[in-house]
């Protein structure tokens, strides 16, 4: 008995460190640059929702803002030849984006849905309650949460 406590105790210690050396970030989605970029694509191809991913693009379109419920700026951005994810950046939690345009390069930081067009990446803002990893999104040079 005496041994499996001490097992058990070692593979708690084992696992706080990994969990203070940032781990397991990739896969939980915590810290400032979350999971790799390949992610979203990988959570497209296999119909994945909430999870957080890391990506970037060019913005392809400035949809009007979904003014139902809490208000988003809604962005469609190509984030690689075959896909395009629809951003919908709460802005009534965080700051517009800025003098956004067609054309224009940004990366973003958020929670994943799937759907047929691409997905939908939101929580690209800080939770107030702290209970959810922030999101964000920069673009030209500034971090919009």
């Amino acid at each position: 008995m005496k041994q499996r406590i001490i097992y058990i105790l070692l593979l708690i210690l084992i696992l706080a460190a990994a969990f203070e050396r940032g781990i397991f970030n990739d896969f939980i989605g915590a810290g400032d640059s979350g999971p790799s970029p390949d992610r979203l694509a990988a959570a497209y191809e296999q119909q994945i929702s909430n999870i957080q991913v890391r990506g970037e693009g060019i913005v392809e379109k400035v949809l009007k803002d979904d003014t139902e419920g809490s208000a988003h700026q809604r962005l469609i951005v190509r984030t690689s030849p075959g896909q395009t994810v629809l951003i919908a950046h709460n802005i009534d939690l965080a700051p517009r984006v800025e003098n956004v345009r067609a054309g224009d390069r940004l990366e973003f930081y958020g929670e994943y849905e799937w759907n047929n067009k691409g997905g939908v990446v939101h929580w690209t803002h800080h939770d107030p309650r702290g209970k959810h990893p922030g999101g964000w999104i920069e673009h030209d040079g500034i971090r919009y949460q």
